[in-house]
């Protein structure tokens, strides 16, 4: 089956991320990359179609984002979207102008011509607005196909396979807008719906089998949703006839875990999922390190750092026993010459969320924060990089997770972050401050456990805050720690609501924390969302 995708060009779009959604959950692939990636990356995804994102900048502005102009001349179908509408117009030749009237929120559009992009669909659409700029003077060959109240809202030049909109159909507000991107993917690009989670695993495994050979991978573990998927993938292509696997997975105690999550872990990899694991108590190294840091990038950074350390480490030990011919070892027997670090690979669970927002994946778009797995590593590493998944939304793994018939009750574990609980005690990380944080998150994820919310939730746990205040326990004076609650919804972790949890839940929570953990004598509800806020406060 010939690989095929949809390829989105970032302009810096609030809602880039979302088309990338609207069309795998067509079950086409979709890549996006920044605006101004080589043609040979974008033509490495084997594009069949081309979209062209919106962004916050104006095309004629002299720091305007643009893309390589061969784009347009690929002979591929190509849909612009807001930005992407005033870019294709003004590289092609038309004129963009600021708009005399700004359009921002729900709008009727006329769909004045017929257009095989506006098949099947009422003459009449609500759509989601957010411009100012508007084409004033198309290009040769364009013709206008919808309108709005106040600007032109959809062109085209059929001969060319070009199409635009100046409204966002990925967006919910645009009720249609799912059938107008899949007129764009299936009626126009030709698309084979063929991107499940079973052809993931198949060609996943194929590329790992291919790109391992006949080395040996360590893979990063924590017991999430993400690193044991990774970690099953890999273990199947790694693993030969008699059951015997290449893959050793590690899991290491940082000393920022939650509360007896370092032998929970291992019972469920091992019992559950038949994973072979090593298991590090490297607490003391980690902790030393972060001693006197405050500054969350420095934090990630120096967990991402020791990790690959420790990592590195444990493959040097692998390689040893192997010459050594240990027998406890299943790849003992083989050839000493195939033992070498250099045909060693590390797994990764990083996720697209992770990418995007450590790499600033997105053209003009800034990095919000280092991911340990990602922009935490070192700059140079002994072992090579298998991230099966970072192509992934976290939804997405869980589909592939339930295909792998992997346990219910580990794929609907709530997210953690790699750095543990270094980004959610607030200023130094020190074990006192952790041992604090590990009672308080317990109390938060069994009340919303017993209120049976867990699997309603994305995220809920606890952060311990730098602040003290004065309270009163008995007829005694405190000076205590203040403990915050953050519990969210979410779809993939790009954006994120609040939620409104029971008066009662928070209540049981507030109680519990201030009553039996020594040292909180305050606790908060955060109400921020993702954006302007981020899931973790660090």
């Amino acid at each position: 089956m010939e690989p095929q995708s949809i390829v989105i060009l970032d302009f810096g779009s609030q809602y880039t991320q979302l088309i990338a959604r609207r069309i795998r959950e067509q079950n086409v692939f979709s890549a996006v990359l920044p605006c101004n990636a080589s043609l040979d990356e974008i033509q490495s995804y084997k594009p069949v179609g081309i979209i062209l994102s919106g962004g916050p900048s104006s095309v004629y502005d002299a720091d305007a984002p643009a893309s390589d102009a061969r784009v347009l001349q690929l002979g591929l179908p190509v849909l612009g979207i807001c930005y992407g509408l005033h870019y294709m117009v003004h590289t092609l030749g038309g004129k963009v102008r600021p708009g005399s009237k700004r359009e921002y929120g729900h709008a009727n559009v006329d769909v004045t011509e017929e257009s095989v992009l506006f098949q099947g669909l009422p003459r009449q659409l609500t759509v989601w607005m957010s411009h100012g700029d508007e084409a004033e003077t198309l290009p040769t060959g364009f013709r206008r196909i919808a309108q709005s109240p106040n600007a032109l809202a959809g062109i085209e030049n059929a001969q060319r396979r070009m199409w635009a909109v100046q409204f966002h159909p990925e967006v919910h507000h645009t009720p249609l807008g799912p059938e107008i991107l899949k007129n764009f993917v299936f009626g126009i690009c030709g698309a084979t719906p063929n991107w499940t989670p079973q052809h993931f695993i198949d060609t996943t495994i194929a590329q790992v089998k291919k790109q391992v050979g006949d080395g040996r991978a360590i893979c990063a573990i924590s017991g999430g949703v993400d690193s044991s998927v990774a970690a099953v993938l890999v273990d199947r292509a790694l693993r030969d006839e008699k059951g015997n696997s290449r893959l050793t997975c590690i899991f290491v105690d940082n000393g920022v875990l939650r509360k007896d999550e370092f032998t929970k872990v291992q019972q469920n990899l091992r019992d559950k999922l038949g994973l072979q694991v090593d298991a590090i108590d490297a607490s003391s190294r980690f902790l030393r390190r972060l001693g006197g840091i405050t500054e969350p990038e420095a934090k990630r950074k120096i967990i991402g750092n020791e990790f690959i350390a420790v990592f590195e480490e444990e493959a040097h030990k692998i390689v040893e026993a192997a010459t050594k011919s240990t027998p406890h070892r299943p790849f003992a027997k083989e050839k000493v010459e195939e033992a070498k670090l250099e045909n060693f690979w590390l797994v990764q669970g990083t996720l697209y969320p992770d990418v995007i927002e450590s790499r600033s994946v997105r053209g003009p778009s800034q990095t919000i924060k280092s991911h340990h797995n990602v922009g935490g590593l070192p700059d140079k590493m002994q072992l090579k990089l298998i991230e099966p998944l970072k192509d992934l939304f976290k939804d997405e793994v869980r589909r592939i997770g339930r295909d792998l018939k992997m346990p219910e009750e580990m794929l609907q574990r709530q997210p953690f972050p790699g750095p543990g609980l270094a980004v959610r005690v607030l200023g130094e990380v020190t074990k006192e401050r952790c041992d604090i944080l590990r009672e308080c998150d317990e109390i938060v994820v069994h009340e919303i456990k017993q209120a049976g919310l867990y699997t309603k939730i994305w995220q809920s746990f606890a952060v311990l805050l730098p602040v003290k205040s004065v309270g009163v326990m008995g007829d005694q004076r405190t000076y205590a720690y203040t403990c915050a609650i953050r519990c969210v919804h979410s779809e993939d972790g790009m954006t994120a609501d609040w939620v409104y949890l029971p008066h009662e839940v928070l209540k049981n929570i507030s109680s519990r924390i201030v009553n039996e953990v020594k040292g909180v004598n305050r606790v908060v509800y955060d109400v921020t969302s993702k954006p302007p806020g981020t899931i973790e406060w660090e």
